[in-house]
């Protein structure tokens, strides 16, 4: 007759972790949301939706406070219709960009459209209100970073 073995304690604590354990671990994750259904900027420029106009990746580069500097990212219109979008950094008009219906412009000394400001109001590391005023979509403001040639990518653009 064959002699049946009984599990040891040890053995069924084991399985009984084994099977607890990833209900325990999937559990942390429920208060947390997912990351990933968030809108977010993924670079170090800021976006603002006006309808079908949006601006993104706004930064302005400049090399120290009083200096001149430069708007970089971009204008989209997903519109039906042309627009005209003015840009106001600081409370002065810096831009006044013509977007075509569907079109995207670029900002900045590689893009299609340039933004030069002559003195910026704030140091790097700190933040500008920028007014985004759109003729088909009305107006926005958005806190856009300043940023200065200490990142390699932006050495070459900072005025």
């Amino acid at each position: 007759m064959a002699k049946r073995s009984t599990p040891s304690p040890r053995r069924r604590t084991s399985v009984a972790v084994a099977l607890a354990l990833p209900a325990l671990l999937a559990g942390c994750s429920a208060t947390n949301p997912i990351t990933t259904d968030l809108d977010y900027d993924p670079s170090d420029g800021v976006s603002q939706q006006l309808g079908d106009v949006q601006v993104g990746n706004l930064i302005v580069l400049t090399a120290e406070e009083g200096a001149p500097g430069t708007l970089l990212g971009f204008v989209a219109n997903r519109g039906a219709q042309d627009a005209s979008v003015v840009l106001a950094v600081g409370g002065e008009q810096s831009g006044s960009i013509d977007v075509p219906a569907g079109g995207t412009v670029r900002l900045g000394p590689d893009g299609d459209e340039t933004v030069d400001l002559s003195a910026v109001p704030g140091i790097p590391g700190s933040k500008l209100e920028v007014t985004v005023t759109s003729d088909v979509s009305g107006a926005a403001s958005v806190e856009v970073p300043v940023l200065d040639g200490t990142l390699p990518e932006y050495a070459d653009l900072v005025p």
